[in-house]
């Protein structure tokens, strides 16, 4: 939210830092916020850091600059459930090769995929603010804030996370770029299949989309 006043930053990523009981006027935003705030960090005593002393230097970046990917790259019919889905690549932004790292953000009512699993590829997730539903074959479980999941490749367990609350949550991702991985969607007739030395999106019989 660019413009707002020095004083304030939105309610999901403000870390308070209080310098004793009651006082509330020390607030600093967390590292991990998409806000859009550019006011700099709040110092006890009311005195800004610019913006030129804060700025991140290789290796280092702010995610907020990462231009983000909205939506799915699924074919119709399976496009709507994530189609707000936003996520920054910040693996390739930061040129790594071994692994992908994404920090996705779900508005209300948003999935992050449809229900899936990898043939060789390892997944993580870390849950950084709001909260998240993980629907997997072993049924719901509602992953809060600090709370993380592993999906390891080859185990056959669709699985993806929706938000049914009603404001944003914010994950990171993890997951290597083992070569050769296919995909399989356990719950609508679609796989990601290796089709003349491409990924493509196949029916369960093969045939293409």
């Amino acid at each position: 939210m660019p413009g707002l006043d020095p004083g304030i930053h939105c309610a999901a990523c403000t870390m308070d830092r209080r310098v004793k009981p009651g006082d509330d006027t020390v607030k600093k935003p967390n590292p991990l916020c998409l806000c859009g705030y550019k006011g700099g960090l709040q110092e006890a005593n009311g005195r800004g850091v610019s913006d030129e002393m804060t700025k991140p230097r290789p290796p280092v970046l702010d995610p907020a600059e990462v231009e983000p990917k909205i939506g799915s790259s699924y074919p119709e019919p399976f496009q709507a459930p994530c189609a707000k889905r936003e996520r920054r690549r910040l693996g390739d932004a930061l040129g790594l090769t071994n692994f992908g790292v994404n920090l996705m953000r779900l508005p209300p009512g948003v999935a992050s995929s449809m229900r899936h699993w990898h043939s060789r590829q390892d997944e993580f997730v870390f849950v950084v603010s709001g909260e998240v539903v993980l629907v997997s074959d072993a049924g719901e479980q509602t992953l809060t804030a600090g709370m993380a999941a592993g999906f390891p490749a080859g185990k056959a367990d669709g699985h993806q996370l929706v938000n049914r609350s009603d404001g944003d949550a914010v994950v990171l991702e993890v997951g290597d770029r083992t070569a050769l991985d296919e995909v399989d969607y356990s719950d609508i007739d679609m796989l990601v299949r290796w089709v003349g030395g491409e990924e493509r999106f196949v029916h369960k019989d093969g045939t293409p989309y």
